[in-house]
Formats: C-alpha cells, structure tokens, sequence
C-alpha cells in the first residue's frame, strides 16, 4: 500500500502550490482590521495640490477616480473625450494623466501618440486604463509612450500604487523619460531668459 500513496503524491503537489496561492488573496482582508497603520507605514504619497487630469468617457469612473484623488489632495481636472482632454492637458499642462482606451472620436492611443509628439506634453506621466487588459494591449501602450496601464475595475489601493510607481523625490509623477521636474524645467528658463 505504500506504492499507492505515492502515486497520488505528483498529482497532489501541484494542488498545495495552487492551495498556496489561494491565501495570497485572502491576506489582504486580514490588514483590514489592523487599519491605516499598515497601509500607510511604507507608503509614499503624491504631494498635496498635485494636478492629475482624468480623460474618461464613464462619468462613473471620471467621479469614483476624482473622489479618491481628492481624499489625498489632489487636484483633479475632467475630460470626457480626448479632444478635450488633450486641449485641457496643453492648457493647465497637469502633473499626471489617466487616459481611457476606448473613447468616443479620437481613442486613447491616438490621444496618447498626440500628447507625447506635442512638446508642452510630451513629458506628462500617462497611466493608461481600460476594461480590456489584453496582454497585445499593454504591450502596444508601453511601446507608445505610457508609463503604466491599469484595468478597470480598479481598487483605491492600485491607483496610489500605480501613482506612487511614478513619484520623483519631490512626490511629483514624472515620465521616465523625462530629465527633471516641471519646477526644474521652469527654473531652468527662468535662468536662462
């Protein structure tokens, strides 16, 4: 009989890994009761009155995105549409965009291409959000210039995390590619005229 467990025993292997991952999701509901605490001990945040345009044909989503940027103090601009959103984004020039694939007119990744060939925008941190996270998708945002992608639906927690991802040491997000702040940039030509 000694044969016969051994047999079960490859197949059950893969089952603790999978029983493994299971908990992995029920973690996170653990912390709830320790609070804040432990979700604020690492954190970083973006700085208060940091301006982040919202480009999101979901009225549900442009106001469930506002309502947490607002509870840490951010500023938040709304566009409905990519025209607007890029005619808004050259105007106030914001700190951080999030950018919807699917809009009506102009898509995102059109938008996205218009706002990384203009120079006032060119380098404004992009997270790029959909309901459709195919891998093809993520691929062809980051080839185009996008400094992250989210899915909808999002938690409040993703959303600082994907901000904080993007945080320089003065809190502002910045495009990695970009080679100073907007502080920098504007003392620079302050300096030089």
């Amino acid at each position: 009989m000694a044969r016969e467990p051994a047999t079960p025993v490859p197949v059950e292997a893969p089952a603790p890994a999978e029983a493994e991952a299971a908990p992995t999701p029920a973690e996170p509901a653990q912390p709830d009761h320790e609070g804040p605490e432990r979700r604020e001990r690492n954190r970083r945040h973006a700085r208060p009155g940091t301006r982040v345009l919202v480009i999101d044909d979901s009225p549900t989503i442009v106001a469930l995105l506002k309502r947490m940027l607002q509870q840490n103090q951010l500023v938040v601009l709304e566009a409905f549409d990519a025209e607007s959103g890029i005619e808004i984004a050259r105007r106030e020039v914001p700190d951080l965009i999030f950018l919807d694939i699917v809009l009506p007119g102009m898509d995102g990744f059109n938008a996205l291409r218009t706002l990384r060939r203009d120079p006032i925008t060119k380098h404004l941190p992009i997270i790029m959000i959909s309901g459709n996270a195919q891998a093809t998708e993520q691929f062809y945002v980051q080839r185009i210039g996008a400094d992250d992608f989210m899915k909808k639906p999002f938690s409040r927690a993703e959303v600082f995390i994907r901000i904080e991802a993007l945080l320089d040491e003065d809190h502002i997000p910045r495009h990695a590619s970009k080679p100073g702040t907007r502080a920098e940039a504007a003392a620079a030509d302050a300096a030089g005229g």
